[in-house]
């Protein structure tokens, strides 16, 4: 498979404080990567610097090789860059439908194709964002990254909070989109077996530095090295 995106020695923050610190990696086409650590290890703030949402100190951060690292975020999303940050930020004062066709750009996923996905949505097409619930809202973020018909999908906990049932539900669209669709991913979570069943690579960083990357498969089946890599202690 092609390179997709590539991350070089990249480090980045908020203001003057920096939290990444010469991060590298890099996503083939079509491929998931499970993005893993404890909190405040830099996990959203590795995502908010793809979609352009912090400031970049160094480095070097390309998509099919458009240096992304010099656009601005909304160059990045028509770069392909589509974000569903943790804050969802949905268009809360506008329908369902509203919120889809406000932002949506010619390609495969269309609002109907994202109503396929998302029944609960197709539902709910006349809902106010204010009129859902946490796991809806939720759907409508990552539909609405869909309808930007991007090559990379960013997703930052997806899962958080949300109840086991829209969980599944969540979990088999993901797996849909990404493997079945073929949308190239990022997924930071923090039930890493969830997303590790579901990605290709994973990377895990602490302290804003990768300190391991390799395959999902690998810390699938060595749950021990997974714990010492998050710090969990059975």
């Amino acid at each position: 498979m092609a390179e997709l995106l590539k991350v070089e020695n990249l480090s980045a923050g908020y203001g003057e404080a920096v939290v990444l610190n010469g991060v590298s990696l890099s996503l083939d086409e079509g491929a998931t990567l499970a993005l893993l650590g404890r909190n405040g290890t830099g996990k959203t703030t590795l995502i908010n610097t793809l979609a352009g949402a912090t400031r970049q100190h160094g480095g070097a951060i390309s998509l099919g090789g458009v240096a992304l690292h010099k656009l601005a975020p909304h160059q990045r999303a028509a770069a392909g860059i589509g974000w569903v940050p943790q804050e969802r930020n949905i268009f809360k004062s506008l329908t369902v439908h509203e919120n889809l066709t406000a932002v949506a750009r010619p390609g495969k996923w269309t609002p109907d194709a994202a109503y396929a996905m998302f029944p609960r949505l197709a539902e709910r097409k006349t809902n106010l964002g204010t009129q859902l619930s946490g796991g809806e809202q939720q759907m409508l973020a990552v539909a609405r990254a869909l309808v930007l018909n991007p090559r990379l999908l960013l997703l930052d906990e997806p899962l958080e909070g949300l109840a086991p049932i829209i969980v599944e539900e969540l979990l088999r669209a993901i797996r849909r989109i990404t493997r079945e669709e073929g949308l190239s991913a990022i997924i930071v979570e923090q039930h890493p077996q969830a997303i590790l069943a579901i990605s290709d690579s994973a990377v895990v960083l602490d302290r804003g530095s990768v300190v391991h990357a390799g395959t999902a498969q690998q810390l699938r089946e060595q749950p021990e090295l997974l714990d010492r890599l998050l710090g969990v202690a059975r």
